[in-house]
């Protein structure tokens, strides 16, 4: 279909599948050709596609629906048909309605843009050849990472492209405001879910039983994002499980032999969105979804966004994965159309699913150099030197960091026949919005920054907290590409912290150490649930191979030529460490009686921009609102903050032993097994 791309060959990418470039077809051949052409997709088991209008009708008469219908009637004196038209209108709301006519419009159109805003969308073909056999022999759901609001649209053109069939996807309710857009994205199988239903019966019902008519009938793959919500910072979100139990509960009940789960890793050279996110971060208020947006957004169509890998990995089996660890019999006790609350096994197994899912996902997700090189800027430009890094000495920390990757098993694309000094060039250029050259030297583009002025006046002055909210911009957007290449080093790099920290060199005090930290921040990173001894021993083995650390029965020593790897991991994790101490320290002193969830972002926000600008933290990058909401959920999580039952909503109540213990433990001022920390 299109020539294989020279980086395929890496020796350390052995175990991954090649790309093939599929703008390469695109740019030598009609796009209208392309969107006319004869799609005959294989599909489960041989069967017709079902029309929207019979899985409505399907779903309108399942007996779970109907049990659901007539208990809700009890409950609250209704009529059934009152209960049944409400059910007909929510079904309404959210189903799709699949036409042709509009996925090939969309593919049309879709080509124009791809080939101005992409130099090249490769996708692994292996990848599509195991989908396409997985497809015919179980339903399957597709789980694709989320980083940008491409990545639907860019799943159905790849299956479109690939003659694959195409997946019914599930979108937030934002999406429908669009007038126009809302209803295109329908029409080519977009279904629409409120963002939160939490105690809505009758909506849960009506959703979870659409997806299973799909899944379980094979009419389409169902294709959903694990995370639910789009990562602003380029770094995993925690799984969300709901629509997780949903399409695993076919095969507990039995009603399919199985179901295969298809993790898919998207990574953009350079994000549509990156300012727009930084921005988000910082407090300025997301743009709602309309047309006339997206219209607006035209002018990105003349910016050049380099590539787009899309790795399809390997289907996961749902009936492998139970394996030993559901007994499926504990649903053989009641009628399968009656709706049951998961029992805590099943809760936990699904848990464990997803995140083992998520984790595949960021294996597979091929790093870019830029994303060396946005790690080493902002570690350098924290170190305090002003005037930045000489490029030449940039392009030999960034062939270090390459090679260190590499040996921790990073899929990165680092172009092998050219030069390090052309690869680094290129990628600076790439991003040229968020750096300056200047005499040889590189550096974060943190100029000042006025408002506009006409010529020959003088620019609007600029107060210092403005001057630091346009440099945290450039910093947030830096860190969101540093934080794709987070799950490479971030074993290692809790390692190095625990090292840092622990009072001594004894192992026993290090492993401590490391197990405070990973469970501090298992709210900021993807670390699967019990694997803490794992991970431990990942770290040790990485660190010992690349002759960092020599690790005895007793003791953990760092080597002479180790000393480069643990400050580049350290520095890879204290703006983490900071800001969670920093919010410990707001809690502690600002803190009333009276704050509330939802007045803490706005509040530490204005606590941090204080402290910045009197000199106070060195990270800028503290301010990110993700870190904040994130440090929040951790303290909630081990007890140190309490949300107070029956007071105004989310009113938290601080226990400030515990944070102020807890904030010396990240700062290295306390040995780990301090009384208060015991209990967590």
């Amino acid at each position: 279909m299109a020539s294989k791309a020279v980086y395929s060959r890496d020796p350390m990418l052995k175990k991954r599948d090649d790309f093939e470039d599929i703008l390469e077809e695109r740019r030598n051949s009609s796009d209208l050709r392309y969107a006319l052409r004869c799609y005959a997709p294989v599909v489960y088991k041989g069967l017709c596609p079902s029309k929207a209008g019979t899985l409505k009708s399907m779903v309108l008469q399942s007996d779970q629906l109907h049990y659901v219908i007539h208990q809700v009637c009890r409950e609250t004196g209704r009529a059934v048909d009152d209960v049944q038209e409400e059910v007909s209108s929510i079904l309404e709301e959210m189903a799709h309605r699949l036409q042709l006519s509009t996925v090939r419009f969309f593919a049309f159109t879709l080509s124009k843009v791809f080939k101005t805003l992409f130099r090249s969308i490769c996708v692994n073909e292996e990848g599509i050849q195991r989908l396409q056999q997985a497809i015919q022999e179980h339903p399957v759901v597709l789980l694709p990472s989320h980083r940008s609001y491409m990545d639907f649209l860019l799943m159905s053109y790849l299956l479109y492209t690939y003659d694959l069939a195409l997946p019914v996807i599930a979108a937030g309710m934002d999406f429908m405001g669009m007038k126009f857009v809302g209803e295109m994205l329908r029409m080519s199988g977009a279904f629409f879910i409120r963002r939160s239903f939490g105690g809505d019966k009758l909506y849960w019902a009506v959703f979870s039983e659409y997806v299973k008519t799909m899944l379980k009938n094979g009419f389409a793959p169902v294709e959903f994002f694990l995370e639910g919500t789009r990562s602003r910072t380029s770094k995993s979100l925690t799984p969300k499980l709901g629509l997780l139990n949903i399409v695993m509960d076919p095969f507990f009940k039995g009603e399919v032999f199985d179901v295969s789960l298809v993790p898919v890793s998207i990574s953009y050279e350079r994000i549509l969105e990156e300012s727009l996110y930084a921005r988000e971060l910082l407090g300025v208020p997301k743009p709602k979804e309309s047309t006339s947006g997206l219209i607006k957004a035209r002018k990105v169509l003349s910016e050049d966004y380099g590539s787009i890998h899309v790795y399809f990995g390997q289907p996961v089996s749902v009936r492998s994965l139970a394996e030993g660890r559901v007994n499926r019999c504990q649903f053989n006790l009641i009628p399968r159309h009656i709706p049951k609350k998961p029992s805590e096994d099943i809760h936990s197994f699904v848990n464990d699913s997803a995140y083992r899912l998520v984790r595949a996902q960021e294996e597979n997700m091929v790093l870019k150099p830029w994303v060396l090189l946005a790690s080493l800027l902002l570690q350098n430009q924290v170190s305090g030197q002003k005037r930045g890094i000489a490029l030449d000495e940039l392009t030999e920390q960034a062939v270090w960091l390459r090679d260190l990757s590499r040996q921790y098993g990073a899929f990165l694309h680092w172009p092998e026949h050219t030069p390090p000094s052309e690869v680094v060039s290129s990628s600076l250029s790439l991003h040229r919005g968020l750096v300056r050259i200047s005499e040889g030297r590189v550096q974060l583009a943190l100029g000042q920054t006025g408002g506009p002025a006409a010529p020959g006046e003088p620019r609007s002055a600029v107060t210092p907290e403005e001057e630091l909210l346009s440099q945290a911009v450039i910093i947030l957007s830096c860190a969101s590409y540093r934080n794709q290449a987070l799950h490479v080093f971030l074993r290692p790099a809790l390692l190095a912290s625990a090292i840092h920290t622990a009072s001594s060199n004894k192992k026993q005090e290090v492993f401590n150490s490391f197990s405070f930290l990973r469970n501090m921040f298992s709210n900021e990173f993807i670390l699967c649930p019990g694997a803490t001894v794992q991970d431990f021993e990942e770290a040790c083995y990485l660190l010992v191979k690349t002759g960092a650390l020599q690790v005895t029965q007793q003791d953990v020593l760092v080597t002479e030529r180790g000393h480069r790897t643990l400050v580049f991991l350290t520095s890879m994790l204290d703006p983490f460490l900071q800001g969670y101490q920093v919010v410990c320290r707001f809690l502690c002193e600002e803190a009333t009686e009276a704050l509330t969830e939802k007045q803490f972002i706005p509040a530490v926000r204005k606590f941090i921009i204080k402290h910045l600008l009197a000199g106070r933290l060195r990270y800028t990058e503290v301010l990110s609102s993700d870190l904040q909401k994130n440090s929040l959920a951790a303290l909630l999580r081990l007890g140190a903050v309490r949300k107070i039952k029956g007071a105004e909503q989310g009113t938290l109540k601080v226990n400030t032993v515990m944070v102020n213990s807890l904030e010396d433990t990240l700062g290295g001022k306390l040995p780990t097994q301090k009384a208060v920390i015991a209990r967590l």
